[in-house]
């Protein structure tokens, strides 16, 4: 890719070799850092080790039951097979999975830099790169992840991976005509028609393929696909596009599911049931999930420490009255019957059928009361919580900055971390929100923003507070941040590259 910066050549990353080994170098000193000073293990972590452990001394991809190996479908296979690849060849120690860790996590944030790189003016591409991967690189929240045996670092990397082919896609002159016209359109010979037509459906069906071994990893990567297909059909909705709009569907769910069809087909083998994705709470098969429940805590908890003591705590231990911040009660008959509710529940530390089915109840009435509040209200202050957590729990801390002065007089050490990471996160949501805004006419960065927007709207409707959820969205954040530095329209010299570029693929 040619650049006009000194120090990058054509061919080569749009990035001068002094900023990528600089980047990478300090990227590398700041996650042996956070590996060597705060490993972390999550309540994940047990399932997939045990099931890597499992896979390599049985071969049975399962968890022990009651004393029994058991084959399961609870856990994606991507990562539980990338600790056993690990395990086999380096030895069952944590310092080995978190420094592959590390260095995946630094091959995403030269993705996020060539995400910025393509989307850029052809004069810019050097300077977005650059800022993208130092950006990334010093981006405390995925560094920190990389001493985490969880699947954020990896599901971070097929997903930028899969952004950047997909942002690849819709920014290539040769492969998807220029201001909405139809590929057949460019006046190109027959042959050359069909060769452009086959880069297209490889290229669709690869963002479909890296999609799908990020599916293996974490199951709602396909969040991916869904924002190519709301982006391909805003510029495709012509009626002489559809052929094109079909085939570019049908070439990623052929990806998608190439990379599936063998989790299914050992699902349908060894389960008897195809199954392409594990299942929505995580649960064995037979096991009772408390839906009503789940309903009741949508339409009020907003914060992700009432998880811990409501929805976590869950048939482990008892939910008190003391635990409600007050949001769950309309009125004080209400919070009668929700002290009714979970009295029953503390008695034997069981959600039964019917139980839940009086939650489910409740939930109906408290939205159809409030429908703005439970739609619109309490969705909206969910993404809030989700998108500006300040981010230490790798660290152990509480996270907790309010009231400041109550905190500070508690903790000095825990409120000072607590304020950084809240403040260099509201700045990286910052430039990721300028950026976007900048290059929302580019059909690249609609790509980015149409996917953290779907992201977002999937993760308010969760039955908890998931802050680490929107790690992997990092780098895609970092690429849209170095756009908000960099201008949103090229020079006139660099347009006139641009158009002579697109008429020489025209007439060749």
């Amino acid at each position: 890719m040619a650049t006009s910066s000194r120090g990058a050549r054509a061919g080569t990353l749009p990035i001068s070799y002094c900023h990528l080994v600089a980047a990478l170098f300090c990227g590398l000193a700041l996650r042996l850092y956070f590996i060597a000073h705060f490993p972390f293990y999550s309540g994940d972590t047990k399932f997939y080790e045990e099931l890597a452990r499992n896979w390599l001394d049985h071969g049975v991809y399962g968890l022990f039951v009651n004393g029994q190996l058991m084959l399961v479908d609870q856990r994606m296979p991507g990562y539980p097979a990338f600790l056993a690849v690990i395990y086999s060849a380096f030895g069952r120690t944590r310092i080995a999975v978190t420094l592959m860790q590390a260095g995946i996590d630094l091959i995403t944030c030269v993705l996020a830099a060539l995400i910025a790189g393509r989307i850029a003016p052809a004069a810019k591409k050097t300077l977005a790169a650059t800022i993208a991967l130092w950006l990334a690189a010093l981006c405390p929240f995925t560094a920190s992840y990389t001493a985490a045996i969880v699947t954020e670092i990896l599901a971070a990397f097929f997903t930028t991976l899969a952004l950047l082919t997909l942002v690849w896609i819709f920014t290539e002159p040769a492969l998807v005509a220029a201001r909405g016209r139809a590929l057949d359109a460019l006046n190109h010979p027959p042959d050359r028609q069909e060769t452009l037509a086959r880069r297209l459906a490889a290229a669709f069906a690869a963002a479909g393929f890296i999609t799908g071994l990020g599916t293996l990893v974490r199951p709602e990567a396909p969040l991916v696909l869904a924002a190519a297909a709301v982006v391909i059909c805003i510029r495709w909705r012509r009626v002489a596009d559809w052929p094109k709009l079909a085939l570019a569907g049908a070439w990623m769910a052929a990806g998608l599911l190439a990379a599936l069809a063998p989790w299914a087909a050992r699902n349908a083998r060894t389960l008897g049931r195809i199954e392409f994705l594990a299942p929505r709470y995580a649960q064995a098969a037979g096991d009772y999930m408390p839906g009503g429940f789940y309903a009741w805590t949508r339409t009020w908890m907003v914060r992700n420490r009432d998880a811990y003591t409501v929805t976590w705590a869950l048939g482990k231990k008892s939910i008190p009255m003391d635990a409600m911040p007050g949001s769950e009660f309309d009125s004080e008959a209400e919070r009668s019957r929700v002290a009714d509710l979970l009295a029953a529940y503390n008695s034997d530390l069981k959600m039964t059928p019917s139980l839940d089915r009086k939650f489910q109840t409740l939930a109906r009435e408290r939205a159809a009361a409030h429908p703005i509040r439970t739609f619109v209200l309490i969705p909206v202050e969910r993404a809030f919580a989700t998108w500006f957590a300040p981010r230490v729990d790798v660290l152990r801390y509480s996270g907790n900055l309010w009231p400041i002065g109550e905190q500070w007089r508690g903790n000095p050490e825990e409120f000072r971390a607590a304020a950084i990471f809240a403040l260099l996160n509201f700045l990286y949501i910052a430039l990721a929100a300028l950026g976007a805004w900048r290059y929302r006419s580019n059909p690249g960065c609609a790509v980015l923003i149409a996917y953290l927007l779907i992201r977002t709207v999937l993760l308010t409707q969760l039955p908890t507070i998931e802050p680490r959820y929107v790690v992997v969205c990092f780098p895609a954040v970092a690429g849209l941040g170095a756009l908000a530095l960099v201008k949103s329209k090229p020079d006139r010299l660099a347009a006139g590259r641009e158009d002579s570029f697109e008429a020489a693929v025209c007439v060749r």
